[in-house]
């Protein structure tokens, strides 16, 4: 897994690039991204399966924030991520990465 920030220097945003291997996503078919940035929304980010098996997907975020998010594959399996730049503890009692812009 990785993730890629970039502030762009023409809008206060931040670009976050977001990539999954295969093998990380337990071969599902379909991933998706969850977060504060969504509500928490299934379908709301769903990333790009590549030719490979991998999922990418980038995301403009306001600059200057944090966000709790998962992963969430084939709408049934949570996982995490282990780039994250930390750890917070949900209110339903799950552990959600953070990210920083």
């Amino acid at each position: 897994m990785s993730i890629k920030k970039q502030v762009l220097k023409s809008k206060p945003v931040c670009k976050v690039s977001f990539k999954i291997s295969k093998e990380q996503a337990d071969h599902a078919s379909e991933v998706a991204l969850l977060g504060d940035f969504n509500e928490w929304n299934p379908l709301a980010d769903i990333m790009n399966k590549l030719k490979d098996g991998s999922f990418s997907y980038n995301i403009e975020l306001p600059a200057g924030s944090s966000y709790c998010f998962r992963y969430l594959a084939d709408g049934t399996t949570w996982f995490d991520e282990p780039e994250a730049d930390g750890y917070e503890r949900g209110e339903f009692g799950a552990v959600n990465n953070v990210i920083s812009t």
